[in-house]
């Protein structure tokens, strides 16, 4: 793909659990680049719609607050806080909101999911699950663990950190319950289920026309050679947005949820008083494309269930554009870990620190391609290098003046959505600044933050 489609592209921040605060390393992957790559569009004159949030309704939530010996709301209200205060801090705009703690948001998603199951599109089955033998835990998500039956690594019922695949207790090797170390027992359910293989040629549409990296495509490689599974939409269990009409009794899966935020979100900007299925699905005939910004172990996801969502709900074309994914961000050589203490807050980070710097360092050090490591030693390194070439001091010895030109152009080229890569934006515009040239260009203004964060949408 060369040409960016004509009309509005939706921009997608994944929406960050309520589990913890950010730190650095959620910073490096999605929630910058999408920022800087939708700030880099408007100053190109294209319309753009960035759609962020947050994420109340995974078990992780409910667990976490268990470990912590909190009030489940209480802790929410305390990780939203410093997550949003992060956005804030970092200057990450957005022009929605998905707020799961609203009644609108609850309402919209319930009802979509029960229009679905009422009109036949998403069947209700009898199936097996898992649930604990010992605690009685149904075994989805966080509360169930095992090795990926793909790659042989360590996972949990969502999807495998480092092939991507996706994972549940009736796929994981050797699982066991995560809360008790219970055994799983097979039960059976009646839920509703999005059969994924119905929808295979209309994915393979979407594969074909989007911008993927090859790390989403080796997943995708898979689910060319084998059936897709049918993915239970909502289950029983304790926590969740609760079901309407044929789901009362049942809890709507999290990753579900987000597929149906991702229709609603958009038309609910566009048309504010859209108020059914239908209506929302008719909200989206302004829009001529999707952009994921997210990790790769959610490629299952942004790849297959949320456009197989869009086109159970009767979005009538695919519309998935593009991905961009990173690898796993370092901290001074070790994976981040909150039990182990060994992070770096974002919003502590960024309070303490120059944002501009910041993001000009994170976006230089991306793991985009392969894992990369924060160090102190190389962040105060970058930023005694940067600062005078912020404040338009030249270095004797920087690149000839004649070059800077070219500098700029495949700095600002490297910011657009197809082949998007903001460590060579930063390398091009630091050997720019060098002679000091490059403080106006589209890359300085998308990159530091310094455009407007918010953008009126134009209808």
């Amino acid at each position: 793909m060369t040409d960016q489609p004509s009309g509005l592209t939706v921009i997608v921040i994944p929406q960050p659990t309520v589990n913890g605060p950010l730190h650095i390393g959620h910073l490096s992957g999605p929630f910058l680049a999408a920022d800087i790559a939708a700030r880099a569009a408007r100053l190109r004159g294209e319309r753009v719609l960035t759609l962020a949030g947050i994420d109340v309704h995974p078990n992780y939530v409910l667990t976490k607050a268990e470990n912590l010996g909190m009030d489940v709301h209480e802790m929410i209200a305390k990780f939203r806080a410093q997550i949003t205060g992060a956005f804030e801090l970092a200057g990450i705009g957005y022009d929605a909101f998905l707020d799961p703690q609203t009644t609108a948001y609850r309402s919209a998603i319930a009802r979509m999911l029960s229009e679905l199951v009422t009109n036949g599109t998403l069947p209700m089955r009898e199936v097996t699950l898992h649930q604990c033998a010992d605690c009685g835990r149904t075994l989805h998500h966080s509360y169930v663990v095992g090795k990926c039956a793909n790659c042989g690594s360590g996972a949990n019922g969502l999807s495998c950190e480092p092939c991507g695949s996706f994972t549940s207790a009736q796929t994981l090797v050797d699982a066991s319950c995560a809360r008790c170390g219970g055994v799983p027992r097979p039960m059976t359910a009646t839920v509703p289920v999005l059969p994924l293989e119905n929808y295979r040629d209309r994915l393979i549409v979407e594969w074909m026309q989007a911008e993927l990296p090859g790390r989403v495509r080796t997943v995708l490689e898979h689910y060319l050679h084998f059936p897709m599974p049918d993915y239970p939409v909502a289950y029983p269990t304790n926590w969740g947005i609760e079901g309407i009409g044929p789901l009362d009794g049942l809890r709507i899966d999290f990753p579900t949820e987000l597929g149906l935020s991702y229709l609603y979100g958009p038309a609910n900007a566009l048309r504010p008083r859209a108020a059914s299925l239908a209506e929302w699905v008719d909200g989206w005939r302004d829009i001529a494309g999707v952009w994921h910004f997210n990790g790769i172990d959610n490629a299952f996801y942004f790849a297959i269930l949320y456009p197989a969502i869009l086109a159970a709900a009767g979005v009538p074309e695919p519309k998935m554009r593009g991905a961009t994914v990173n690898e796993l961000y370092l901290l001074e050589g070790r994976k981040f870990s909150t039990s182990r203490n060994h992070a770096l807050w974002a919003d502590e980070f960024l309070a303490a620190e120059d944002r501009e710097l910041v993001r000009l360092y994170l976006s230089w050090d991306r793991p985009d391609r392969y894992e990369s490591n924060f160090t102190n030693d190389g962040y105060r390194a970058f930023c005694a290098y940067v600062q005078p070439l912020l404040d338009r001091e030249p270095t004797a010895d920087g690149l000839p003046g004649a070059l800077a030109a070219a500098e700029i152009d495949r700095a600002d080229r490297a910011l657009q959505l197809v082949g998007f890569d903001s460590a060579l934006a930063v390398r091009c515009l630091l050997n720019a600044l060098t002679t000091g040239a490059g403080c106006d260009s589209v890359a300085m203004a998308a990159l530091t933050g310094r455009t407007a964060g918010l953008a009126t949408v134009r209808r």
